[in-house]
């Protein structure tokens, strides 16, 4: 879990049995700086309450410092923003093209107007339920959303904020496919697929999740108190952002399967033998038919890099 500015990943959501199918497979939306490396500061913020366009004031010449020609660079691309004065404020914005100003003259600044892409609603960076002044000083870099899932059906209806169609963007239609699915800095999506014949995609996450001091050890995703949701109160999703922050190691499970079954075996094989059962994988239930096709299981632990990095300067890690 790599960056080329911080060196780490916003974990955003990973919710427990997200796909359909019998074996409830999990998925996991990593979200940060993945290609071409950029950091840009917030001086002041102003804007957007009322409906119109949300304005970041940048440093005086940010933008002829960046590597980056301008604005040609900046426009038609999907950012990042990250308050270092409020933990857990963050915000995913779109430059349209003549929103970029001050190239070559110092006073550079940024405009976010509403309805040029649903990544500007009316309320600019407030409408995060963050206050204007958790924007000051906040960090602006390219970001991308990386989303790893398993297509159990061939027929998903789970993630409709895609828009599934079979031989579009990557989507194969097609049950037991492994996808990475990216949001573009540009703000398109693609899906790739990573792997044929995959049953099973598991996630459980080991941190200290009650803040006692001591790792919890590995469990799964808790969909109601970890997901952040757009209804939640300032208070709630604070809350939860303080969970996930606590995460320390990710633990991943892969399974694949034959694609075709044996065409015979010597004798009758006796219940609960894993390799012609689809096995039990953290939380997600075993499947007691047999159906004669051989299971390999790819498992693996991530550790979460760089925890003594604060981001935020609060003098906790």
């Amino acid at each position: 879990m790599r960056s080329n500015i911080f060196h780490t990943q916003l974990l955003t959501i990973s919710p427990d049995a997200a796909s359909e199918g019998d074996a409830a497979a999990d998925c996991i939306r990593l979200m940060g700086n993945y290609d071409d490396p950029l950091l840009l500061r917030i001086e002041d913020y102003s804007g957007g309450a009322g409906g119109g366009a949300a304005t970041a004031f940048l440093y005086d010449y940010s933008l002829e410092n960046s590597p980056y020609a301008c604005p040609d660079f900046y426009e038609n691309r999907n950012v990042l923003l990250i308050s270092v004065r409020c933990p857990g404020c963050y915000a995913l914005r779109h430059i349209a093209e003549n929103q970029v100003h001050g190239c070559g003259e110092g006073a550079n600044h940024i405009n976010f107007p509403p309805g040029l892409s649903e990544l500007n609603p009316p309320g600019g960076l407030v409408d995060t339920g963050c206050p204007a002044d958790c924007w000051i000083d906040a960090i602006i870099t390219l970001g991308q959303i990386k989303l790893y899932w398993l297509d159990e059906t061939g027929n998903l209806t789970s993630f409709k904020e895609f828009g599934l169609t079979a031989g579009q963007d990557g989507y194969l239609g097609e049950p037991g496919v492994l996808y990475l699915t990216t949001t573009h800095q540009e703000g398109s999506i693609t899906h790739l697929p990573i792997a044929r014949n995959i049953e099973n995609l598991q996630f459980q996450y080991n941190g200290d999740m009650d803040d006692d001091g001591q790792l919890d050890g590995f469990q799964d995703w808790d969909n109601s108190n970890w997901t952040v949701l757009a209804s939640d109160s300032t208070a709630d999703r604070e809350a939860k952002l303080g969970i996930i922050s606590r995460i320390r190691q990710v633990k991943m499970w892969v399974q694949g399967r034959t694609e075709r079954p044996f065409v015979s075996v010597s004798g009758t094989p006796p219940p609960g033998v894993y390799l012609y059962q689809r096995p039990t994988l953290a939380n997600s239930p075993g499947d007691d038919a047999v159906d004669r096709r051989r299971r390999f299981v790819l498992e693996s632990t991530s550790n979460i890099r760089n925890l003594s990095l604060s981001l935020y300067n609060i003098g906790t890690r």
